[in-house]
């Protein structure tokens, strides 16, 4: 470095100015948007045409460098494209989200004459103009971007499917907007999007897929067109490792078709270690079709616990859904022994939520008594537990049954009686004094 430019460096930090280059968005001009919004097309096409003088103006303090001649007005109308809204919007973006009528479809074609690389700009949120169009539901806005990404790539297929392939920031494409906007019965969006390219429901590979979301959605008859137009070759996905099969049971749905699609769905885990099954137990709350169907297909499910050690009699039990605990039992005896990490069985976790129903159940069943006197980690029964949450209902159901032992102690040397001179209300105290006398 020369004794001169150290000198120009030492006389910026003298006067304390500090000079920062920065490549900062441009902010769209506020007439450009007015216009894009609801403005006519003629005005739009003078205003960029160079018709309007008054655009020179709006950019006219822009730090960028210029052409000179006739040909700086022309640039500085080109460059006003370049504009962003605070969310990131481009111009194609705002024509594209703000409708599809004839005038919004000739902007949109003359915006992307004058910048064609304004078609796959992606906004702060990921979306690019096609997202924005999907979720409104503007279903000839959507068929014209894709028809102008076909015309940018000389009429290959490449560039439709790299613009409805594209994913923003929560991995959605095209696609997920359009199911997400589309009402009861119609859904020739999806179909217009599907037909563009078969493969669009097995994108994004890992999180919700497009079917996931349909299913979510209660629109079963777009999971249907998915299927269909995908050949049977889409994903199943969903949020947390969870597949379309948990979200068919989540709502209560009937998971045949699922299982005709994909059997292998039933065995799948979710990140919490849960199967469909799991969810059949606690969603369905009685729904026997759903729950007979799921565990049919995939019986070994019962035996799958969580990362929490819970299996689905615990989930059933967890809620007080009896009659899912019956048939558990009924069709495989055997599980009402499982125990969770806590060790505790379905019985215990039906007692620890205050489960009556649940409870009086497993007390009238004959067939059930080898587990009533199971202990927990802590060596608690679930007499012991009953007592500890001062639920004098349960605590009856159990002592009617002459299976249970009241004189069991846990890991701290404790009957239930010595829990209740300790913690339990003087009404239940009293009472199993009595009845220990």
């Amino acid at each position: 470095m020369s004794q001169l430019d150290r000198a120009g460096d030492h006389s910026s930090m003298a006067s304390g100015t500090i000079v920062v280059q920065t490549n900062s968005p441009r902010e769209m001009d506020a007439r450009l948007l007015a216009l894009v919004c609801s403005g006519s097309f003629q005005d739009l096409t003078s205003f960029l045409d160079g018709q309007d003088h008054q655009a020179s103006s709006a950019v006219g303090g822009s730090a960028t460098r210029r052409p000179s001649g006739d040909d700086e007005e022309a640039f500085l109308r080109e460059s006003l494209l370049d504009g962003i809204t605070v969310g990131g919007d481009t111009v194609l973006h705002v024509v594209a989200t703000n409708g599809d009528s004839e005038e919004f479809l000739k902007k949109a074609g003359l915006v992307h004459r004058k910048a064609q690389n304004l078609l796959c700009a992606q906004n702060n949120d990921g979306d690019t103009p096609l997202h924005c169009a999907a979720r409104e539901g503007n279903f000839a806005m959507v068929s014209l971007l894709i028809d102008l990404a076909r015309r940018g790539d000389d009429a290959n297929a490449n560039g439709v499917k790299a613009l409805l392939r594209t994913e923003n920031k929560i991995k959605w494409t095209a696609l997920h907007e359009a199911i997400k906007s589309v009402l009861s019965g119609h859904d020739d969006m999806v179909e217009l999007l599907m037909k563009k390219d078969p493969q669009l429901a097995s994108f994004p590979k890992d999180g919700t897929s497009p079917l996931y979301l349909a299913i979510l959605e209660g629109k079963s008859f777009i999971a249907e067109t998915l299927y269909e137009l995908s050949g049977g070759v889409l994903s199943y996905s969903g949020p947390n490792g969870q597949n379309v099969l948990h979200a068919t049971v989540l709502r209560g749905e009937d998971p045949k078709k699922m299982l005709e699609w994909n059997n292998v769905l039933a065995s799948q885990r979710d990140n919490n270690g849960r199967t469909p099954l799991h969810f059949a137990a606690t969603a369905v709350l009685g729904n026997q079709k759903i729950l007979s169907q799921v565990l049919k297909t995939n019986a070994e499910a019962l035996y799958q616990p969580d990362h929490n050690g819970s299996f689905p009699i615990h989930m059933a039990a967890s809620v007080g859904a009896t009659s899912v605990v019956s048939e558990f039992i009924e069709n495989t005896p055997n599980c009402a022994g499982l125990r969770d990490t806590r060790k505790m069985t379905f019985l215990h976790v039906a007692v620890d939520n205050k489960k009556i129903s649940t409870v009086s159940y497993a007390c009238k069943n004959g067939t059930l008594s080898w587990i009533f006197n199971m202990q927990d980690k802590n060596g608690n029964t679930a007499v012991h537990l009953a007592v500890q949450a001062g639920s004098v209902k349960i605590f009856c159901c159990l002592f009617r049954n002459r299976q249970v032992q009241l004189n069991l102690t846990n890991k701290k040397g404790e009957t239930p009686l010595d829990i209740a001179y300790q913690n339990i209300p003087k009404g239940l105290h009293a009472y199993m004094v009595i009845t220990a006398q």
